[in-house]
């Protein structure tokens, strides 16, 4: 008897969801609450597992075909009705296995190690150096029974270990993403060795844990070398976009097209934020287990600002503004599959604490590919924290509905005019870019400095000690 298997609805907005891969295929035994495929739809990437134990019979959706939440998926029986494995769809897998037949001509595809040459035994030619003859292995195929005239044993055509020009060190590699570049080369672990289990073979961070290995450490470069960059595998190559990146892509066109957009930009000392951060970090991450970054405290000085401004935090409805009233801040976070932005809600009623390990949790999450697509929804603000990266600052765009975003700079020390008692001196202080972009329909230039000159106010302040909460 056979079961079907439906699209689940993975969250209230979701209505539909493209197939990116199949990880069973026709006639694999599959268990309850193993995966089945993985779905892509305009929120998240997520896994299906099988309601049911028994044998895939017949397999109804083809890799990257959209269908409606509902549609039947696959069906799972005994096995009795399973139809022939050919009915697969073909999944990303590999290439076709190679036929082990002594080809004339080497197909660099297929072959193996380079370092193993005992399987493809092809002429070599008279130039070749074949330094050591009697390193050749048990399959030759016309050993030392050649009749040669002379002592010498070189003339006999031995067969020569070729190495294939040129051949893909990983045919699953595709884009790597910095972390887990970052995280291979902390390790010592080479990415051309390491099979991807993401989309399409892409390698993630798991799979860069799991492969371990001892740290293999190159020699330190002088302080003088300037860092090398890898060459990336896309170079040169086409690669249809994911369903994500077509989402994301449709709607900021949509925003930049719909939103009056304009950005307005401050800058902020934020060296008594730095001095405090300095001295209770230690303890917050003895008694949290989380690193005490200046993001939490941009978020809580931001949230606390909405409450005060909330057309900041308002959204168009036809010819009526709507002022919510929570702020559920939206938080950007750069994963492999693209851009995503997990909710803290009510964030204006967390300390430092509570955000911090929200905002770890979900940036851990989003990047694990563990969120639930309502996780992604009901934001009415968003930080971006560009920072993270290097950046002075941005211009950021606002997604529909939210009307504002506010990016984050990178904190660095310069020296600035500072005054004492009337008298101007230079010092060295700690600073950062705020920019905040904004839907001019409805926030003017002057509503948005006064809700960036309470960021500013709160975070030079500094008194952060009531809201650390541990």
């Amino acid at each position: 008897m056979s079961e079907s298997v439906t699209l689940p609805a993975l969250g209230e907005s979701v209505t539909e969801g493209t197939v990116t891969r199949w990880l069973k295929k026709v006639g694999d035994r599959v268990e309850v609450d193993e995966p089945l495929l993985e779905v892509s739809t305009d929120k998240v990437d997520t896994e299906i597992p099988s309601p049911v134990a028994g044998v895939i019979e017949q397999i109804l959706v083809q890799e990257d075909e959209t269908v409606e939440v509902g549609a039947v998926l696959v069906t799972i029986g005994d096995g009795s009705g399973a139809a022939a494995p050919a009915e697969a769809p073909a999944p990303a897998a590999a290439e076709p296995a190679p036929v082990a037949e002594p080809a004339p001509a080497a197909a660099p595809e297929p072959a193996p190690e380079p370092v193993a040459p005992a399987s493809e035994p092809v002429p070599a030619p008279a130039a070749a150096p074949a330094p050591e003859p009697a390193a050749t292995p048990a399959p030759a195929p016309t050993p030392v029974a050649a009749p040669a005239p002379a002592p010498t044993p070189v003339a006999a055509p031995a067969p020569a270990p070729v190495v294939p020009a040129a051949a893909s060190t990983n045919a699953h590699a595709g884009y790597v993403t910095p972390i887990v570049r970052k995280l291979a080369n902390d390790k010592g672990i080479d990415l051309a060795a390491v099979t991807g289990t993401g989309v399409g073979g892409r390698i993630r961070k798991q799979d860069v844990l799991a492969a371990g290995g001892p740290a293999v450490s190159t020699a330190a470069p002088s302080a003088a070398a300037a860092p090398v960059l890898e060459v990336s595998p896309l170079r040169g190559t086409t690669v249809p976009m994911s369903r994500l990146r077509k989402v994301v892509a449709e709607r900021a066109v949509l925003s930049m097209q719909t939103l009056a957009q304009l950005t307005t930009v401050v800058e902020v000392d934020v060296t008594k934020v730095a001095n405090y951060r300095d001295e209770v970090k230690a303890a917050f991450q003895a008694k949290t287990g989380q690193k005490l970054t200046f993001l939490p405290f941009f978020v809580l000085a931001a949230a606390e600002a909405l409450k005060a401004y909330p057309i900041i935090n308002a959204t168009v409805d036809g010819e009526s503004i709507v002022y919510p009233d929570h702020e559920n801040v939206s938080i950007a976070v750069d994963t492999e599959r693209g851009l995503l932005t997990p909710v803290v809600r009510n964030a204006s009623d967390l300390n430092l604490a509570q955000l911090a390990a929200e905002i770890a949790d979900k940036a851990e999450r989003t990047r694990s590919n563990k969120l639930t697509p309502d996780e992604l929804s009901g934001g009415t603000f968003t930080v971006t924290n560009t920072g993270s990266r290097g950046a002075l600052f941005d211009t950021p765009i606002v997604f529909l509905p939210q009307s504002a975003i506010l990016g984050t700079g990178i904190v660095v020390k310069k020296p600035v005019i500072v005054t004492d008692d009337g008298l101007d001196a230079i010092a060295i202080r700690s600073t950062v870019y705020l920019a905040l972009s904004y839907d001019h329909r409805i926030v003017d230039g002057a509503d948005a400095a006064r809700f960036l000159g309470a960021v500013k106010a709160r975070l030079e302040s500094g008194d952060f000690a009531s809201k650390l909460g541990i």
